[in-house]
């Protein structure tokens, strides 16, 4: 690693979003993503793994609806660590809720729905790295091509909660415009830009396919508000990574406020970071 990229050891965190039902959206997160409830109280729940918190939902019924031309959350990936834990999410998904979509992306197989919040959520496995391919220009190789999903639920194991080692893979932001992400998350942050859609980019620390994608797909031309997103993290290895990830932004011109577990920043569309080692 130099002193202007993240380390390689990069990692999504935790997500906060605001809802305005917590049961109903704890619930679902419970029972159909399949995580596991850490602390619960009138106003907050904390979920993960059973080990490792990954998502904080947080009822505030005055805050409005997301307007529709706001920036804010794509959706939330969820990455299981095998086949059978992303086959258990699909019986779930099948048997209790409504998929959205799903994919293969080459590097990965991938699940889609929404939470009765209505925010996008993804449930995905990684295939192992030695089956990804590399583009000419030294990124990865990916694509959105029709699933197996017959070999999918034979592999599921039966598990009504994800596996231990499940994480937060991706977060995946609506943004108004991807030269200013491009500059936030990239020339600034970091990371480095691993392959392009039309309309998206996705970006990641060291050579992970990414940890942050940003689209202009639904032509979202305000700042972040209301309902929703409320802050995402990314977990670095160290101190001295977490500082010189500020020194980047604050020489960028980027506001940087220290907190009591970290630091936070707010990219271009009012998207709240917290970086923590």
């Amino acid at each position: 690693m130099d002193d202007e990229s993240l380390p390689p050891e990069t990692g999504v965190g935790r997500v906060a979003l605001t809802v305005r039902n917590l049961g109903e959206v704890t619930e679902f997160y419970e029972s159909v993503v399949g995580l596991v409830v850490h602390e619960r109280t009138g106003e907050r729940a904390v979920l993960g793994d059973g080990e490792t918190a990954l998502l904080e939902l947080r009822e505030d019924r005055s805050t409005p609806e997301r307007p529709r031309s706001a920036a804010g959350l794509f959706h939330t990936a969820f990455r299981v660590p095998s086949r059978g834990g992303l086959g258990d999410a699909l019986e779930r998904l099948e048997g209790q809720w409504r998929l959205s979509g799903t994919a293969d992306h080459l590097v990965s197989e991938a699940l889609y729905c929404r939470d009765p919040a209505g925010n996008g959520v993804e449930i995905y496995w990684d295939r192992p790295r030695s089956a990804w391919e590399e583009t000419p220009d030294g990124g990865v190789r990916m694509a959105t091509e029709p699933l197996d999903a017959t070999g999918v639920r034979q592999a599921a194991t039966g598990e009504a909660a994800v596996p231990a080692g499940t994480d937060v893979g991706h977060v995946h932001l609506e943004v108004t415009d991807l030269d200013a992400a491009r500059a936030f998350y990239d020339d600034a942050l970091g990371m480095t830009v691993r392959t392009t859609y039309d309309g998206a980019l996705f970006l990641a620390a060291g050579e992970y396919h990414h940890h942050v994608g940003a689209n202009v797909w639904n032509e979202r031309s305000t700042p972040a508000s209301g309902r929703g997103l409320d802050w995402f993290e990314l977990c670095l290895p160290t101190e001295d990574a977490v500082t010189a990830a500020c020194d980047r932004l604050e020489g960028a011109g980027y506001a940087v406020e220290v907190a009591r577990d970290g630091v936070r920043v707010t990219d271009p569309d009012g998207i709240e970071l917290h970086l923590r080692s």
